[in-house]
């Protein structure tokens, strides 16, 4: 059967219940989340326990949660949604207080999956051309060359992207959209794969810039990285106690364990997982309901809709099963869409949560069976 919500009043926080999808996965309250569930639990071992069958593609993609263990504790959902960004062709948001690994975790999973990452530490001063390269003259030649900018590279980790203005944001737009950067009229395709992962830092407003909806409507899923629990904090602690070095990874013993080819396999298996007419329609009133609701000004689009169809279908796949359910739609419906809509300005006073709306939304849309 599947998982069921409870309304919420308005004005009230969501329940755990309702925020299901926040923890994507780390909960594994979902029917069917298994992987996530048993990734979830404590030891770094975590991530190499839910039975792939027999598609070593699959398992090489459940060992990165492993692997990135070794570096990071208690942000295994995190782990899986970038996995499933990196699955569906798309790009993170990661929101999350500082000093939470939000670039370690980048990094890592970079290396178990022997992809490059760049790090753009985004600033007020940055410009367009720090991000995508520009044309530098060459005196010996009397001409000009194209230099390339941190963007071309599989993962980019822009860094506190609201903290620059922008014009420098949209710089991004294009790759994000096109995977390739113009410049004096040149297009020039980016590396596949591509994904920017960005953060921000939901704790200060002075000096940041707010994205817009459609360079936020440009990201395939909103990450949550909450603080570690008491006993993730007690092994954070103990590692660095240990002579842990965030810088050295090989130290640490992230080693690679799978590669593009492996990602690009399994974007062709993740292809050719079914979605049921019955299943569809659920995805359509789901997003349609946002543009109903109440608290909301700003409901989701298309966009929205198709995001949450491919998020689930490659979640459906890590799951080791050839069909979306209703689910694995509900799993990923908060990250796929909390950052594609907005509150009236009567609800925020109210105290009403996107996630809440989102967690009633799922209760009263009917589950197909």
């Amino acid at each position: 059967m599947s998982q069921q919500y409870q309304p919420q009043p308005p004005g009230a926080p969501p329940s755990p219940t309702a925020q299901v999808g926040a923890k994507i996965i780390r909960t594994g309250e979902a029917p069917g989340a298994g992987v996530a569930e048993q990734a979830a639990s404590s030891g770094p071992d975590a991530g190499r326990d839910v039975d792939p069958g027999t598609d070593p593609v699959r398992q090489a993609l459940l060992d990165v949660r492993r692997e990135v263990a070794k570096a990071v504790v208690g942000q295994d959902a995190a782990v899986t949604g970038l996995i499933i960004a990196l699955l569906a062709r798309g790009h993170v948001l990661l929101e999350g207080v500082p000093g939470v690994a939000k670039t370690l975790l980048v990094r890592s999973l970079s290396a178990a999956l022997s992809l490059d990452t760049k790090r753009v530490q985004f600033t007020p001063d940055l410009m367009p051309g720090d991000v995508t390269g520009s044309l530098i003259y060459d005196g010996r030649t009397s001409e000009f060359s194209f230099r390339e900018g941190p963007v071309f590279t599989n993962i980019l980790l822009a860094d506190e992207i609201n903290r620059t203005p922008p014009k420098t944001q949209a710089s991004l737009l294009e790759a994000m959209e096109e995977r390739q950067v113009s410049v004096d009229g040149v297009s020039r395709p980016l590396p596949d794969p591509f994904i920017v992962a960005a953060t921000s830092n939901p704790v200060e407003y002075e000096g940041t810039y707010s994205l817009p909806e459609a360079q936020l409507d440009r990201f395939l899923l909103k990450l949550t990285m909450d603080l570690p629990g008491r006993d993730d904090e007690i092994e954070i602690i103990r590692r660095h106690s240990g002579g842990f070095d965030p810088r050295n990874l090989g130290a640490a013993g992230v080693r690679p364990v799978a590669s593009a080819a492996d990602l690009e396999s399994a974007r062709r298996a993740v292809a050719e997982v079914e979605v049921s007419p019955e299943v569809l329609g659920y995805i359509v009133d789901l997003v349609r309901a946002t543009r109903s609701a109440p608290s909301f000004q700003l409901g989701v689009s298309p966009r929205g809709a198709t995001a949450l169809l491919n998020t689930s279908r490659a979640w459906a796949w890590l799951s080791g099963r050839p069909f979306v359910t209703p689910d694995d739609v509900q799993a990923l419906t908060l990250p796929a869409l909390r950052h594609r809509v907005s509150l009236r300005p009567e609800a925020q006073m109210d105290g009403v949560l996107v996630d809440g709306v989102l967690g009633s939304i799922l209760a009263t849309v009917p589950v197909p069976r």
